[in-house]
């Protein structure tokens, strides 16, 4: 883009029809709204503002930009600073980061413990247990699961210090799952930080179980991490690291460490491995017939490679390809799998802008932005984001004004 448009549209909605009257606009705002007679924006600093490379303003400049315009700057065109932090949401992230420090002991509980009989019906009791977990986070969505699937964690990681024999390899195994669940649950909930260490726990878990099948699972679980990352490369590391013993492994493994690998490939701008990599995927999955009690999206999820590869195409440009794909998908998607429906009804809208259909992609993104209030997904309002971005084309079009209105109590100080 040779202007920033966003901040443009912006202005325009104001009232400002010209970069001289917005920069005037802005500091009579500024002065009024920090009490401050000394505050200016020139006109020359709105004009940089909406060029190619608008940088990032002041803090209190930017204070004032949101109060004036009702968007952050980064919602704005601007290039935003690595670790900003909005000012409203300071005292959010200490509250988010002390629930991170309490969540995380439960992984970090001191030892020794007292000694216990340990009943191997535990194992079961856990697994089971597990399985209700999977299907509450569908409904819930990450914020309020965390809590009750970590102190799980607590207890099965106290009780794996007084199991022996084949009891705590059982207890190791379905404590790795669990703890491969708070690692989600935290993706979910956009906090990369707190996902990279539960991930952490659920390898070095796995590595103590001694299963090849759930060791395997732990390093297709760091690739999903580095694929939010947008790391191309390192997810397909870790995923051909985990293929290297592909004949000890279940299907389900390799088909998970396969699809995550196509992600991967879609970050480095390779669609024939892509679908190579899929294909492949797509033969093992009759296969699938273990009785383990994690990884099983391949079993519960509709559609489950296709979602992959509409994703994969999205991530790709492949708009229209990628638009057809997810009609298919969410034609067989039920309506309990309620936060899986948003984030795919929202990548199939960005497909739609892609292909230039923002009707269409407007149209998907009413549903799409309800779920996402309703589910506070971070991962949904990602995708939202990316929305917004395809849609800019269209800012100043009455059908990019409805999305702005659409997208408004999802993404605006999100």
């Amino acid at each position: 883009m040779s202007r920033n448009d966003a901040l443009r549209a912006a202005r325009l909605r104001a009232g400002w029809r010209t970069v001289e009257s917005a920069a005037a606009g802005i500091t009579e705002h500024g002065r009024a709204l920090l009490d401050d007679r000394q505050f200016t924006v020139s006109a020359r600093t709105w004009r940089r503002w909406e060029g190619a490379r608008p940088g990032w303003p002041a803090e209190e400049t930017a204070i004032v930009i949101h109060d004036a315009l009702g968007r952050w700057p980064e919602d704005l065109g601007f290039t935003t600073p690595p670790k900003w932090i909005r000012p409203e949401h300071h005292e959010e992230e200490h509250v988010r980061r002390r629930e991170f420090v309490s969540v995380t002991a439960a992984a970090l509980v001191a030892g020794p413990v007292a000694r216990q009989h340990v009943d191997p019906a535990l194992i079961d009791y856990f697994q089971q247990q597990l399985e209700g977990h999977y299907c509450a986070d569908m409904f819930l969505g990450p914020h309020d699961l965390i809590g009750t699937v970590s102190a799980q964690y607590q207890l099965i990681d106290k009780l794996v210090r007084s199991a022996k024999g084949e009891t705590r390899r059982g207890l190791l195994r379905v404590g790795a799952a669990y703890a491969a669940l708070v690692g989600w649950l935290y993706q979910d909930a956009g906090d990369m930080e707190g996902a990279s260490f539960w991930r952490g726990v659920t390898q070095e878990i796995a590595v103590r179980s001694r299963d090849p099948h759930l060791i395997g699972y732990a390093l297709v679980n760091q690739a999903q991490v580095r694929t939010d990352l947008g790391d191309g490369h390192a997810v397909v590391e870790l995923c051909e690291a985990t293929l290297d013993d592909a004949g000890r492994l279940v299907p389900k493994v390799r088909i998970m460490a396969m699809q995550q690998q196509a992600h991967g490939a879609s970050l480095t701008g390779e669609r024939r491995v892509v679908d190579q990599l899929l294909d492949r995927a797509d033969r093992l999955l009759p296969r699938v017939d273990d009785d383990l009690p994690w990884g099983n999206a391949c079993r519960r999820t509709p559609g489950y490679l296709e979602v992959q590869r509409a994703t994969c195409y999205g991530r790709l440009g492949l708009g229209a390809e990628a638009s057809s794909l997810w009609a298919q998908v969410l034609a067989g998607v039920p309506e309990t799998a309620r936060r899986d429906r948003g984030v795919y009804m929202a990548r199939q809208a960005t497909a739609a802008a892609t292909a230039r259909e923002p009707e269409q992609a407007v149209e998907i993104a009413r549903e799409a932005a309800t779920i996402a209030a309703e589910t506070r997904s971070a991962r949904m309002r990602r995708e939202l984001v990316t929305l917004e971005r395809a849609m800019r084309p269209w800012h100043d079009a009455p059908v990019g004004r409805d999305l702005a209105e659409i997208l408004a109590p999802v993404t605006d100080g999100s």
